[in-house]
């Protein structure tokens, strides 16, 4: 039911209800018990179609603002220059119950020139943050190498953990170019526990969940390189 449809009732049932209010109607209405009922349930209906009426008007507002906020989350992660397709509405949806990214399915945004993929984009979570889970988008070119990694949202305690915010730190950029072939399944954790990222002062379980989750992400790629490639593949 598009807005027009709804506009034309909402008129009809308003007309209905100034034509019951009408002086006349309402003289012969008061003695009935059901008057005041009457008058307050119209009322409310009023009130409800009112209320559904800006649900509708603003619905799709709210929407346009969801997507161009995730556009530019993604457009961070994926040089425009690799890319000369709409990364919003060229997607592709895999199973990854198992892949530990927050998610039964995840949405694979690719990145494509001329046809050809060559690179994708995903979010994905690190459920198990200090405070709760860390939000996560990041971009993978088509060898697998990381071209970027953001934050989308978190809970992590503020001049601590959020220092995995580009905006608090440089230290999302760590992963620039990092990838299952560069560095070694044990590398792939903070210098606390042997690996080659740093941690932050006072918060160690952040970086440490951020760092398995990006891991865990380029392994669901690996996983999918061969049929996400395809998909880009020419006739």
């Amino acid at each position: 039911m598009n807005l027009e449809t709804i506009k034309a009732q909402f008129d009809a049932v308003l007309a209905k209800i100034k034509e019951w209010l009408e002086s006349e109607n309402l003289e012969k209405l008061r003695p009935q018990l059901h008057y005041q009922t009457g008058v307050l349930a119209g009322f409310a209906l009023v009130a409800a179609l009112l209320l559904g009426m800006a649900d509708l008007v603003t619905r799709d507002v709210i929407q346009l603002r969801l997507e161009e906020d995730l556009k530019a989350k993604l457009e961070e992660v994926i040089p425009t220059e690799m890319h000369d397709n709409d990364l919003l509405f060229d997607t592709v949806t895999l199973p990854s119950a198992d892949a530990n990214l927050g998610a039964a399915e995840t949405i694979v945004y690719l990145a494509k020139k001329q046809g050809d993929v060559n690179a994708v984009c995903f979010k994905f979570v690190a459920p198990d943050g200090y405070a709760g889970a860390i939000s996560l988008v990041m971009g993978i070119d088509k060898n697998g190498e990381i071209l970027g990694v953001r934050v989308i949202s978190h809970t992590e305690t503020p001049g601590l953990g959020d220092k995995i915010e580009i905006s608090k730190s440089k230290w999302i950029l760590s992963f620039n170019g990092k990838s299952l072939d560069n560095v070694s399944f044990e590398q792939w954790a903070v210098k606390k526990d042997n690996g080659i990222f740093d941690q932050f002062s006072g918060a160690t379980i952040t970086p440490r969940k951020v760092v398995l989750a990006i891991r865990r992400g380029l392994e669901f790629y690996k996983a999918n390189q061969a049929t996400l490639l395809a998909t880009g593949e020419k006739s």
